[in-house]
């Protein structure tokens, strides 16, 4: 299941419907947020509340990940353009 880190984290692609998509946008930006955060604070959520052990140990990986990857890269990306 693991997969070598790469420089960029991993885009996936889902079918939504576009009202809903745009709903979504304007109330993630009314609560000061944006899609991608809300979605993977979901995905977070989740797998914390319902995984199994190595669905957790994945999430703690991802998370380090994470943290190196954006420390290498001066830190978390803007909101801007989102």
């Amino acid at each position: 299941m693991t997969e070598p880190q790469a420089d960029h984290t991993f885009i996936t692609r889902f079918r939504i419907p576009r009202r809903m998509w745009d709903a979504y946008g304007t109330v993630t930006e009314r609560l000061g947020t944006d899609r991608s955060s809300d979605l993977v604070d979901h995905v977070r959520a989740s797998i914390r509340k319902h995984g199994t052990a190595q669905e957790i140990a994945e999430l703690e990986a991802a998370e380090r990940e994470l943290t190196e990857r954006r420390s290498r890269k001066g830190g978390r990306p803007s909101k801007e353009g989102s």
